[in-house]
């Protein structure tokens, strides 16, 4: 390389490059780790090297050249890569690889607008100094290459027209933290500051996308997840409408029942017009749907739920189908068909299922939801008056129509209604669960809003957080960790905004958390255990009893101290009725793992005490925020031992925790050969967890003949997935032949909403 090449620096001026100053940086950057050359950066860099490149430009040079090295005979490159590239954050933060003194920084952020005034206003300068001697920054040094350039994109404090950074992570890590328990007593407040940044900056606990980007500045909505229901009138609609783009600006990932909305040609005033039908509606929510970026942080996307019996199900089910004009199709929203034990029965029986205007049948619509057996016979009554108006289809036709959908879009998801109601933490003769959310793991009670400012109405919102299996020693250390999570979360409820009363009155009654796991692939890998047959069966059942059954406990602890939900007469769990009463007993004959926990004290304090929080438990995908934690997403298999996935700076490869240990007990993706002993593991968790699980089914066309997936076999895992207590199902993932060597290159949740 020739040596004469001159740098431009930061002020305009240029020198000759010093390449001892560069190796100095590789060499620091590479201490401590296997497998990787010093050398080998620094021939990449070089090459690209050229007379009078700005300083900033070798920075990025140098850390795309040890990100290129990432392979699976050299992982190390990947945290060579972060450290780069977390030297080069803080120089655009700071000025300089040190970081200042926490109380200056903050002050100078608050003075800017970037930080919330309350820090200043709740803390003093003599606690910032303690914590500033809590922050760890070395634990910069434990990010891969992929989480920093996940906590660059989408995290850390920033101007996102300039591009300018202000902080790095251990400031956001303490800063959230210190907003969470702002309010506790002074004389224990700095403890629970410390316990929360020990466990979310080393990885144990994982937090979502709106608290990493949100908490500790001045917008204050950081629930991932809404559910917003919808009524049969105008007002209504418009009410959704109206709150849809309110929330979708901050951040949240949407749900959106709209099952009541009658049907086309339904009568409007008595004859005085006839109805336009679902679509242009659904049209209109899709339109308040991307009307928002999301502060640049991610898109707005939405599912929205309707039953399999409305009398629009046909078009309805092919609304995000390629084929057909702009006018029969609403392809941007993602869509939740909802079924019951009735709708399976029908199949199984041969027999037809009949449509429906749910406002042809009065009673019918709620209740799906709220009593199966009524249901069923409101439902034959129905069927047998010949002056209601209704379509008769076999229901092996709708289901089949539902299956080539799902397969064909891969997002037209599931929901089964009366396991979300009679396997619930909700009464469902008072407080009936009525939909999901975009992601498929919220399942909270909801009502239409008569308009915007309705305070009857209810809109559900659920805050998220994720314990990281991997990094858990034993399952007793979630007792203190669960205490830890409900109480950031709890304070986080009465921290954050409401933009629309509907929200506010549903939170402050029910204080729903949702919280679940990542890396569970590596958990089993740890354990030398697999998805497809069986071996994990019983570790799944003792860990995620004691998932539930911590959080329980933390929540009734919260409890005796500041009170229980105010609608807590409204849960199961007020008549001692816990999730290990109420799960399908099939589950039994996957799994006969005993429980190990204490049950019956925890049932009776909580009849005594109550919960502080109405649900505890949901799993959630973890797209994004498991990069942080350089863990495997959620419950999923990795489909590669590399995973590569696409993101706004680029493609970012990351290695399995300890793969060089544990490659072989790895069980990716499409080694598995069917997708029973995952469902069987989704039924186990099932079990345990209060809301529902983003579980996704798989499919490989070349294990079957003519390399087409048969309908029969979608049909085949739905129904187990019903019979094990499923409650809702997420992505039907086809292999499509690329190369998955190094993983497929995955979405982001349905367009980045309702990440955790």
């Amino acid at each position: 390389m020739n040596n004469n090449l001159f740098v431009t620096k930061r002020d305009g001026e240029k020198e000759p490059i010093d390449l001892d100053k560069i190796h100095k940086v590789i060499d620091w950057a590479a201490a401590g780790l296997d497998s990787v050359s010093v050398s080998q950066v620094e021939i990449k860099s070089h090459i690209q090297f050229y007379d009078g490149i700005k300083t900033e430009d070798i920075h990025e040079t140098i850390i795309k050249a040890a990100a290129d090295l990432i392979s699976e005979e050299t992982p190390d490159y990947q945290y060579l890569a972060a450290r780069l590239a977390i030297f080069h954050l803080r120089k655009k933060a700071f000025g300089k690889y040190a970081p200042p003194a926490l109380y200056d920084h903050v002050k100078e952020l608050v003075d800017a607008g970037k930080y919330d005034n309350h820090l200043i206003a709740d803390y003093s300068a003599e606690e910032f100094a303690v914590m500033d001697s809590y922050i760890d920054h070395e634990r910069d040094k434990t990010f891969s290459y992929a989480a920093v350039k996940q906590l660059e994109g989408k995290y850390l404090v920033q101007n996102r027209v300039t591009g300018e950074i202000y902080e790095s992570a251990q400031f956001l890590y303490m800063l959230v933290s210190a907003c969470l328990f702002a309010k506790y007593p002074v004389e224990t407040r700095l403890q629970y500051v410390k316990g929360f940044y020990d466990a979310i900056s080393t990885f144990k606990i994982s937090l979502p996308t709106p608290i990493m980007a949100g908490v500790r500045t001045p917008t204050r909505q950081f629930s991932s997840c809404v559910l917003i229901e919808t009524g049969d009138s105008l007002d209504s609609i418009n009410a959704t409408t109206s709150s849809i783009v309110k929330y979708v600006s901050q951040r949240a990932g949407i749900g959106i029942n709209a099952g009541r909305v009658r049907a086309l040609g339904s009568t409007i005033r008595n004859g005085e017009a006839f109805h336009t039908g679902c679509i242009p509606f659904y049209k209109h929510f899709q339109t308040a749907v991307k009307s928002c970026s999301q502060g640049g942080v991610r898109g707005g996307a939405a599912t929205l739920f309707y039953p399999l019996w409305h009398l629009e199900v046909e078009s309805l089910l092919v609304l995000k189908n390629n084929r057909g004009v702009e006018e029969n199709r609403v392809r941007h929203l993602d869509y939740g068909v909802q079924f019951n034990k009735t709708m399976y029965q029908r199949l199984i029986k041969g027999d037809y299922i009949t449509l429906f205007s749910p406002s042809d049948v009065p009673g019918l619509y709620d209740a799906f939801f709220e009593d199966q057996e009524k249901f069923e016979q409101l439902y034959v009554k129905y069927e047998n008056d010949e002056s209601i108006r209704k379509k008769r289809i076999k229901a092996i036709e709708l289901f089949t129509l539902f299956a080539q959908e799902r397969a064909s879009t891969g997002r037209i998801y599931l929901q089964n209604v009366d396991h979300c109601n009679t396997h619930s933490p909700f009464n469902p003769e008072v407080a009936p669960v009525r939909q999901s959310n975009l992601c498929l793991e919220i399942a909270l009670p909801t009502k239409p809003m008569k308009d915007v400012n309705d305070p009857d109405g209810e809109i559900a919102l659920c805050t998220l957080s994720a314990f990281n299996l991997g990094k858990i020693s034993s399952l007793e250390e979630l007792d203190g960790l669960a205490d830890l999570v409900v109480r950031a979360l709890d304070s986080l409820l009465d921290y954050q905004d409401y933009p629309v009363p509907a929200a506010y009155n549903a939170t402050m009654g029910r204080r729903t958390l949702g919280i679940g796991v990542i890396n569970y692939a590596y958990y089993l890998a740890k354990n030398g255990v697999f998805y497809s047959n069986g071996s994990a069966n019983n570790l799944t059942h003792r860990t995620f009893e004691a998932i539930q059954y911590y959080l329980l406990k933390a929540s009734n602890q919260l409890a005796k101290e500041q009170g229980a939900c105010p609608k807590f007469n409204e849960t199961r769990l007020s008549q001692g009725i816990l999730p290990i009463d109420t799960y399908k007993k099939e589950i039994d004959k996957v799994c006969s793992e005993a429980l190990h926990l204490d049950w019956e004290t925890l049932r009776a304090n909580i009849k005594e005490y109550g919960v502080r929080n109405s649900t505890v438990t949901a799993l959630m995908p973890s797209e994004t925020s498991s990069q942080i934690s350089n863990a495997t997403n959620g419950i999923e298999p990795p489909r590669g031992l590399i995973s590569i996935k696409a993101s706004k700076d680029g493609v970012l490869k990351q290695v399995v925790p300890e793969y060089e240990k544990l490659k072989g007990n790895y069980e990716l993706l499409w080694n598995i050969p069917d997708n029973t002993g995952y469902l069987e593991l989704v039924g186990i968790m099932q079990k345990f967890v209060d809301q529902t699980i983003s579980a996704n089914t798989n499919y490989d066309p070349l294990r079957f003949e003519n390399g087409k997936v048969p309908v029969k076999q979608i049909l085949k895992d739905i129904l187990l997935a019903y019979k094990l207590g499923v409650k809702t199902m997420y992505y039907h993932n086809t292999r499509d032949g690329a190369d998955d060597s190094q993983g497929d290159i995955e979405d982001d949740c349905a367009g980045g909403a309702c990440k955790i």
